[in-house]
């Protein structure tokens, strides 16, 4: 074969290569959600003798489990679609081979395989038999996917974070048609503030945060809400972080004193946490003289109480020490010394008898007093009534007497 022919041969196998024919690009399966609408992607091909026969006033059809026309016909695009067992419409434009199609308010009835056909001018009459695409109505949405990052890696569910850690919580979902479109909502149990940033070009929710223990065994759950036109659907995922954090001791760790001292000191931590005490420095553990006992209260919390029968001194100090793989904390309890108490017995007693004495010298003076003035005041009555009895004559008896004289 010389090289005239053989250019001969590659330029016929090159045309029958190349040589345009029907085909058509669907996807193989699409799920809508029961109520809402579904779009079909859809491009076709024809073969060249056809193209003048492609004109503005081509059809679209969509046949149902079935290329029969007469029988499995369901949209035809020059008809209304009120009267189609479909309702919808093609967007595309048939002239420039977009067939992309949109079907609203499906059903359960609606599911199945289905086939295009394009009618155009002409001859131009063509089912696409060999290429279909499987619509699957569902009732509820597809659930939304969380993935937890941590310092921007993933990890898993059950994986612990340390707190400190920079925490990001991604949701993100899967999008059915739907007018007006999906949103995705963060909650968390229990109730935490929450401040989410949001991509719904993707339907994609981060929920970013810096890792503390009190967001340990914390649920957080992203939901997805579809508005559809009679009803609201909804779907869920959830995620519950575990946070390793090193001890804290609670403020309402205390100390009583009664006939014994008895202290109490409580601790929060992942790892649980182990509680010693020391006192004045030293550590101590149960003997004659002193009792400790230890209370789980969760998972991460523990309680430990200690009753000291010994006697302190005026520089006695008790220190509850707790201690996990990721740290310690401690809180020193000042105690009082028995000395300290028994001179404060006795300053009471001194105040309570001055307190008394006082009373009773003011109650005296006070009795004095009265009986003083009582005295004075009968003193002072007594002379009154002798001074009447030792009066003078009056001026008329005195002149009476001078009168009988003269006579």
């Amino acid at each position: 074969m010389d090289t005239a022919e053989k250019i001969i041969l590659f330029c016929f196998l090159l045309q029958a290569v190349c040589r345009r024919d029907f085909s058509i690009s669907l996807p193989q399966k699409i799920e809508a959600l029961s109520g809402s609408c579904v779009i079909i992607k859809c491009r076709f091909e024809i073969q060249e003798q056809y193209d003048k026969n492609l004109t503005e006033r081509a059809t679209g059809q969509w046949l149902k489990n079935g290329t029969d026309v007469k029988n499995n016909l369901v949209f035809n695009s020059s008809t209304s679609s009120q009267k189609s067992f479909m309702k919808g419409n093609i967007t595309g434009k048939l002239k420039d081979k977009n067939c992309i199609t949109v079907f609203h308010d499906l059903r359960s009835i609606h599911s199945g395989q289905y086939y295009f056909r394009i009618e155009g001018e002409g001859g131009l009459k063509w089912t696409y038999t060999e290429t279909s695409v499987s619509v699957h109505v569902i009732d509820s949405p597809p659930k939304p996917t969380v993935q937890l990052y941590v310092e921007q890696k993933e990890v898993q569910d059950q994986e612990e974070v340390l707190e400190g850690s920079s925490v990001s919580l991604r949701c993100s979902a899967e999008t059915l048609c739907s007018s007006p479109p999906p949103t995705l909502t963060w909650s968390s149990t229990p109730r935490i503030p929450l401040s989410e940033s949001i991509r719904l070009e993707e339907l994609i929710s981060d929920l970013n945060f810096t890792a503390t223990h009190r967001q340990h065994r914390v649920t957080f759950t992203c939901t997805i809400t579809y508005q559809l036109q009679d009803e609201t659907k909804t779907a869920q995922d959830s995620i519950t972080l575990h946070v390793q954090y090193a001890p804290k001791i609670s403020p309402s760790s205390s100390c009583t004193r009664t006939d014994v001292t008895v202290c109490f000191c409580e601790a929060d931590g992942n790892p649980s946490p182990e509680l010693e005490w020391h006192l004045s420095g030293r550590p101590v553990t149960n003997s004659s003289n002193t009792f400790i006992s230890e209370e789980r209260l969760s998972s991460t919390g523990l309680r430990s109480s200690i009753t000291l029968h010994q006697a302190l001194t005026h520089t006695s100090t008790l220190q509850c020490v707790s201690r996990n793989t990721h740290g310690n904390a401690s809180q020193l309890f000042q105690l009082p010394s028995s000395v300290a108490r028994l001179n404060l017995s006795v300053l009471i007693g001194v105040v309570v008898v001055a307190l008394v004495v006082m009373m009773m010298c003011a109650i005296i003076y006070t009795c004095v007093r009265l009986s003083t003035k009582q005295k004075a005041q009968n003193e002072a009555a007594g002379t009154y009534a002798s001074l009447q009895l030792s009066a003078p004559p009056s001026e008329y008896e005195t002149l009476n007497i001078k009168r009988s004289d003269t006579q």
